[in-house]
């Protein structure tokens, strides 16, 4: 079951902004798909995670195990003076134990085993969904810090353009030589913004390589888009959705596991027997009087040996009551790990609903006006009619909203990763505009 839902959840991050952040894996570049593969099969997380199961099912079988019986030997009347002298009256005895355990104790150290295994699975499935919903939001990083690079590469060509006419308007006495310094300054500003935002890029491309189990990025580009957004279903069924998260059903088998514990501390009242089975040779030395010679008696015999501790002074409340608390605990630390989840699941749905009011607005209104406003200013500056000060500044403006519009974009798409992360499964955005 849960392999479907790590399933659904590798295609979702794959297309959870499906089509908007696949691309097409080729030489040197690098799509959702790839990331999510490689993160799974090199994250040393999901190693450990892997051990911690291996090292659960060890401890069952463990738990199966039934005491070792003891062998002993003992002698007895040797080495001595007089008649026990040597080992001419040497008493041997040989003798097997065994430990009977009672009241089904080996039957709650398998129980508490069991629940152990469960526990590591669903850590390590909680894991996985954790690796993937990381890397699906250090990819969208990096998709976005390159689209920011590439909007400031777009202002910049453009003003390059820009300074050749300027240049013109100079030598023709139409401008004077400061504005083509302004336009200059300008263009370098943006280069200097560029540089920043690939200092940025480089940064985030070592977080989503050393999620993919690199220390250094082994990839080219990134391939995806960010422009596509969708309506998220009612907050509600994001809540309901949550609680097969396998952070909240590791608790089921955590409690399970705590609840065996009790039951074997409760079982360890009732005392074990030891059972004794043995042989014992008696040897024994006779001395007749006159110098005749020494008559020997040799029997043998069997022993039998039953030995049961008194729980008189230790019964083990100590350990039953700290067992109590423990599996008491159990619901109050799932209640705090569901609302730590709702709460991260809220931010994050409210990053989404914020994401789409302000790309609403800078769709509709503010990046159209501001496109529109550097077509006039730029035409009205080649006819004289606007300062190169006012160009500069709606140019500025331009960008301004497109990085603008760029960061929400990115906000939503990390919002829509993180709640998937939290309820495992893709869940459908109404389509919208990506104009």
């Amino acid at each position: 079951m849960f392999r479907k839902t790590v399933a659904h959840f590798a295609c979702a991050a794959a297309f959870l902004v499906s089509p908007w952040l696949t691309g097409h894996a080729h030489s040197q570049t690098l799509s959702m798909r790839d990331a999510l593969a490689r993160a799974l099969a090199a994250n040393p997380r999901l190693t450990a995670t892997e051990r911690d199961v291996g090292i659960a099912s060890g401890l069952k079988v463990q738990a199966g195990a039934l005491p070792n019986p003891n062998l002993s030997f003992e002698l007895d009347n040797a080495l001595g003076s007089g008649p026990f002298k040597g080992l001419q009256s040497a008493e041997t005895t040989l003798q097997i134990s065994q430990i009977v355990e009672l009241g089904g104790k080996r039957e709650a150290r398998l129980a508490a085993g069991d629940a152990g295994i469960g526990t590591a699975v669903w850590q390590r499935r909680a894991t996985r969904l954790e690796v993937l919903s990381e890397t699906a939001i250090a990819f969208i990083t990096v998709v976005s810090a390159q689209r920011r690079i590439q909007i400031f590469d777009e202002q910049i060509s453009s003003l390059e353009q820009l300074i050749p006419l300027l240049q013109k308007r100079v030598q023709e006495g139409a401008s004077s030589p400061a504005e083509t310094l302004r336009a200059q300054v300008a263009v370098d500003s943006f280069r200097v913004d560029r540089e920043r935002a690939k200092t940025q890029l480089a940064t985030v491309r070592r977080d989503l390589a050393i999620l993919m189990g690199d220390s250094v990025p082994r990839f080219g580009t990134a391939m995806g888009r960010l422009s596509g957004i969708g309506r998220p279903p009612s907050f509600r069924s994001v809540v309901g959705a949550i609680e097969a998260n396998p952070q909240l059903m590791r608790w089921t088998a955590v409690s399970a596991q705590r609840n065996a514990d009790l039951i074997l501390a409760r079982l360890k009242q009732i005392p074990d027997v030891q059972i004794s089975a043995g042989w014992r040779h008696f040897q024994e030395t006779v001395e007749f009087s006159g110098g005749r010679p020494i008559e020997f008696n040799n029997d043998n015999a069997v022993r039998l040996g039953v030995s049961v501790p008194l729980p008189i002074f230790d019964q083990n409340s100590g350990n039953i009551i700290a067992a109590e608390d423990a599996l008491a605990k159990t619901g109050a630390e799932r209640a705090i790990n569901r609302l730590v989840l709702i709460s991260v699941a809220g931010r994050a749905y409210d990053t989404v609903n914020g994401s789409l009011a302000e790309l609403k607005l800078l769709r509709t209104s503010v990046i159209p006006n501001a496109r529109s406003a550097l077509e006039t200013i730029q035409n009205g500056y080649l006819q004289g009619r606007f300062s190169l000060l006012e160009l500069l500044d709606v140019r500025g403006s331009v960008l301004q909203a497109l990085l603008r519009e760029q960061e929400a974009l990115q906000n939503f798409h990390i919002a829509v990763a993180t709640i998937e992360g939290l309820v495992g499964h893709p869940f459908s955005l109404a389509r919208e505009s990506s104009k």
